[in-house]
């Protein structure tokens, strides 16, 4: 499950439990609407309450990641695990844009506000 939630440039989503391919399409609406309507955005991802992914949201991040490659300002990822970590900075070679990880919230929410 996810909550979403988006303020100006900003796009907040918390992933709760199992981020399910419906939660991504979901997250994926949402950007497409602001990408096309105000431009650029930020986003603030908060994992660390996620417990499991499905693997067709993997596939899906790849594809979106490349075809918005030039639609993200900055991206901040907030978790605890490497693993995510890790995925997250592999996801950046797909993008043009600032990324950085995170293991603490207000850190995120400050650097991805500062755009």
């Amino acid at each position: 499950m996810i909550a979403i939630d988006h303020k100006g440039s900003l796009v907040t989503v918390a992933v709760l439990g199992e981020f399910t391919l419906a939660d991504y399409a979901e997250f994926e609406e949402l950007v497409n609407y602001k990408v096309g309507f105000e431009g650029p955005v930020d986003i603030y991802f908060d994992l660390r309450e996620m417990l499991s992914f499905t693997v067709d949201v993997v596939w899906e991040e790849i594809k979106f990641s490349r075809a918005h490659a030039n639609d993200f300002r900055r991206i901040a990822v907030v978790t605890d695990s490497q693993w995510l970590a890790w995925s997250a900075w592999l996801n950046n070679a797909f993008l043009d844009t600032e990324l950085r990880v995170f293991d603490n919230a207000e850190e995120a929410r400050a650097w991805v506000g500062s755009a």
